[in-house]
């Protein structure tokens, strides 16, 4: 879903226990170079994580992600899983899918005790 408090509120009313964050629109604005954007929306996904979490949902996010943006949002501590399936398997054509998962998860873990 949208990061956007009516759609986490409409989630939790009809009983959801988990939602997925959308982090299309950030990962989009970075990877077009527009960083002023692309900090806007992450900081509306960490805002919206904490808000989803704070009504009791588990969160997860995913859409987009990459080695160059996937850090900040496996930095966010109510964040549980990140879904990341497309791009590794991309990354698997040229590394293989042991090295391309090892990378990501290196990320994933350095973002988490930074």
């Amino acid at each position: 879903i949208a990061a956007e408090k009516r759609q986490i509120e409409a989630a939790n009313r009809i009983g959801a226990e988990v939602i997925e964050l959308h982090t299309g629109a950030y990962c989009d604005a970075f990877a077009e170079g527009h960083w002023e954007e692309a900090q806007k929306e992450l900081q509306k996904l960490e805002e919206m994580a904490q808000f989803g979490h704070d009504l009791g949902l588990e969160i997860h996010a995913g859409h987009g992600l990459t080695y160059d943006t996937v850090a900040p949002i496996a930095a966010f501590p109510q964040v549980q899983e990140l879904n990341i399936g497309h791009f590794l398997i991309g990354e698997a054509i040229f590394l293989g899918l042991g090295p391309s998962i090892h990378k990501m998860r290196q990320l994933m873990d350095d973002a988490r005790s930074a």
